[in-house]
């Protein structure tokens, strides 16, 4: 196994298990808009920037994908409403 493939395996199974729940989310949940999941978003994003301890790469790499999914699911949203 080469030194990046558990970090593109953790990054590929965060993102995927994110975006199942987020699409559970909008089928369970018919009031989820996408400004509710922006509100989310905005405080991931203000948790990606309060990294004053150090937070480990593993954490790191999980933010990131969890990040890229609402990210995925918020433009899926916005493009049908278009």
């Amino acid at each position: 196994m080469c030194s990046s493939d558990w970090k593109e395996s953790t990054y590929r199974e965060t993102y995927e298990t994110e975006l199942r729940g987020l699409q559970r989310r909008l089928v369970s949940d018919s009031s989820c808009t996408a400004e509710d999941l922006e509100g989310t978003l905005k405080n991931l994003y203000l948790m990606e920037g309060a990294d004053w301890e150090g937070r480990g790469e593993v954490y790191s790499i999980t933010l990131s994908a969890v990040i890229a999914a609402h990210e995925a699911v918020i433009g899926e949203l916005r493009a049908l409403k278009q």
